[in-house]
């Protein structure tokens, strides 16, 4: 059965008034702007012409009235602001006050409809100066952001590092050319930082590349090769194969984290972290590191798989770039506002002015060919710390190594149902 098509949206009546406000409305800001000056010097004019008319309407008297003192003395007439009876007037003057009550009546109209007709040619003679004005004003209000259009317009990749640097007052124009100014230097941080990323990426996939297409040529000019030749070359292109493989799984961990979270569900960092070290101290046990852990209630909200490599990420690297017979330190504890985690180790000196570049992608204060750590476990430690909303702070110990702190927004506990642990599988990303 074909499917009926959505009625369009609104009644018929909205419809139309909608699509004739679109046509008539000007699309040109300064147009816009324009149109509204003269609508409202027209309303202001309108109601200030209604309301003197009104004034003059009923300020002066409209009747005439006619008395006279007595027998003796001379008719008097005099203008009063009321029609009034006329009393002691005799046979014609009452017919004369009629007369100039009228003639005045008459007077006094033609004098409105002069003011009325005059109000209004001059109310449209400064519309149209109004409108001609508001087109002049418009077009010099708007002429700093036409500036900054022109000058937007020109800024790409290539000169993302121009800025606009609009000078005057601190008006709304200022905070807007301010605000694309520090847009356009967050562009060019992202930009560098985006190009180094590639570049280091491009240099760790090229040097496992190129000893694979070494060892397979060796493998194919070596006519001599026999089976244990060939078979140590497989292995070593094995080994090769799962150092990529975890390299472009770490990378896949490091976009993820920085698109950010997609859902977020009540968790507490002491059961992650008991449950991580459970599957770590074995491994730091063979590299003669010891792994001291205190769990205090810290609950949060967020995704308990990403803060669990997180957790994973911090202990294994603080495992790996040790000295023997050192120890790493695990803490958990709720603030005031905060659920945090403190990873400790001992470890070489670290210079305090190199903490920060740790955290970037590819980058490590020791390069080791072939131990498998690429330089991306304390980079995706801080993309999850951004991606809910936590502080990562980190210094170098006097002795030799890092403190690392991930304080997550707190979560008030509540009662959770019980999750079972599960067996860990796979390696962490360092």
């Amino acid at each position: 059965m074909p499917r009926r098509p959505h009625p369009p949206h609104g009644p018929l009546g909205t419809r139309i008034v909608r699509r004739l406000t679109r046509r008539v409305t000007p699309r040109r800001a300064r147009a816009r702007l324009t149109l509204l000056f003269g609508v409202l010097f027209l309303a202001t004019g309108a109601v200030l012409l209604t309301i003197t008319y009104l004034l003059v309407d009923n300020s002066a008297g409209r009747f005439v009235s006619v008395h006279t003192g007595g027998p003796d003395q001379e008719p008097e007439v005099e203008i009063r602001p009321g029609p009034g009876p006329f009393p002691g007037l005799r046979g014609g003057l009452g017919d004369l006050a009629r007369e100039l009550r009228a003639q005045a009546a008459r007077q006094h109209d033609a004098q409105m409809h002069d003011l009325l007709v005059q109000s209004g040619v001059a109310l449209a003679i400064m519309a149209v100066i109004s409108m001609v004005l508001g087109w002049l004003v418009a077009g010099r209000i708007l002429r700093p952001l036409r500036t900054m259009t022109a000058s937007i317009r020109q800024i790409s990749a290539h000169n993302v590092h121009e800025r606009l640097a609009v000078d005057g007052p601190a008006d709304e124009m200022k905070q807007l050319a301010d605000s694309v100014d520090g847009l356009l230097g967050r562009l060019e941080r992202a930009l560098e930082s985006h190009k180094r990323f590639i570049a280091n990426a491009a240099h760790e996939l090229r040097t496992p590349l190129t000893l694979e297409r070494a060892l397979l040529e060796e493998s194919l000019i070596d006519r001599d090769a026999g089976v244990d030749s060939f078979k140590a070359n497989f292995e070593r292109l094995l080994k090769i194969s799962k150092q990529q493989g975890s390299l472009l799984e770490s990378l896949l961990t490091l976009a993820n984290s920085e698109r950010g979270v997609d859902r977020s569900d009540p968790l507490d960092l002491a059961d992650l972290t008991e449950e991580a070290l459970l599957t770590l101290r074995p491994r730091a046990e063979l590299r003669g590191v010891r792994i001291d852990g205190e769990s205090a209630p810290a609950p949060t909200a967020g995704d308990a798989a990403l803060v669990d490599r997180l957790i994973v990420n911090l202990v294994d690297n603080a495992t790996y770039y040790n000295v023997p017979g050192g120890y790493v330190e695990v803490t958990t504890h709720s603030t005031a506002e905060h659920a945090v985690l403190t990873v400790s180790n001992t470890g070489p000196d670290v210079p305090p002015d190199q903490v920060d570049r740790l955290f970037e992608p590819f980058n490590r204060l020791r390069r080791t060919t072939g131990d498998g750590h690429h330089g991306l476990g304390l980079s995706i430690v801080r993309a999850i710390a951004t991606a809910h909303d936590a502080t990562l702070t980190a210094q170098a110990r006097p002795d030799g190594g890092l403190i690392v702190e991930a304080a997550f927004p707190l979560r008030a506990p509540a009662p959770a149902p019980h999750r079972p642990k599960r067996p860990r599988t796979g390696t962490a990303h360092v």
